[in-house]
């Protein structure tokens, strides 16, 4: 279903725009979005993919900080699911990085296949303070190493294009980055999709490690909420099911696979109590 704040284009060349379109949020991720971001890579699975912004100052500014942590809980549990679909759809999924991408952004960005930048591109690895969350550890090794990997995680720095052009964080810096990134969708879908590439660069580990960051940061917000299910005055999420001790995420089915077809089940559980 089309959502309000997600432009998806369908070109002539045989690739697709996705843009966040929340400027005044900063593109902020609630799970509605991310839901709908979801679906649109799974949509057309074979499909070069251009990942990027309406608004040329940012990227993704992360979860929705207006949101309660039930919802940010959820809003983390999908962004995994989001990265899962890019890491295993057969078409290649291009970053177009303009601005700034934190967290949330910052992983849909790293996950991408290939990432373009302009000049004013940065990126931190960083969740909310005391949470104790592992954001970005499954798949900036592979990027940076190990060490480098360490420095921008542990210490939720910025990274800006150069530096990220340096260590390999993104492939290429451009003054004109939505052009370079739709000149290369458009050959990228005239050469085919790509899919053996992916499925063997997948193959070493790096959907187990994306599965373990999930689980530290499901356990590490399942601690917060049931905190706060203790707390006076707190209000069941809108939307959200209890479903045998687990919330149920909107549009997402149990028993499947991420990256599967839109219309295919994929687990979509944020584990913790339901708040009564």
């Amino acid at each position: 279903m089309p959502h309000a704040q997600l432009l998806v284009e369908d070109r002539p060349a045989g690739y697709r725009w996705l843009r966040l379109a929340r400027p005044e949020r900063r593109n902020a991720l609630d799970p509605r979005l991310l839901t709908a971001v979801r679906d649109a890579l799974a949509a057309e699975p074979g499909a070069p993919v251009l990942l990027g912004s309406t608004d040329p100052q940012v990227f993704c500014a992360g979860a929705d900080l207006t949101i309660s942590d039930a919802e940010r809980a959820v809003v983390s549990d999908l962004v995994y699911d989001c990265c899962e679909t890019i890491v295993t759809r057969p078409g290649p999924v291009i970053a177009v990085i303009t601005g700034a991408a934190v967290g949330g952004g910052a992983q849909l960005a790293a996950a991408s296949d290939l990432r373009i930048a302009g000049p004013g591109a940065r990126l931190r690895w960083i969740g909310p303070p005391g949470l104790d969350l592992a954001v970005g550890a499954w798949l900036l090794p592979d990027l940076v190493g190990r060490a480098a990997a360490l420095d921008i995680t542990l210490t939720g720095r910025w990274v800006d294009a150069a530096e990220a052009f340096a260590l390999g964080l993104v492939n290429r810096v451009s003054d004109d980055p939505v052009t370079q990134a739709e000149q290369l969708a458009a050959d990228l879908a005239a050469r085919g999709s790509g899919a053996g590439v992916k499925a063997v660069m997948a193959a070493r580990g790096l959907l187990d490690r994306l599965r373990a960051e999930r689980e530290v940061n499901r356990a590490a917000w399942a601690r917060v909420n049931s905190v706060g299910q203790r707390l006076p005055g707190v209000q069941r999420v809108p939307g959200l099911q209890p479903v045998s001790g687990l919330q149920r995420v909107p549009g997402l089915e149990p028993g499947g696979l991420a990256g599967a077809s839109a219309r295919s089940g994929r687990r979509g559980f944020v584990r913790g109590r339901p708040r009564q």
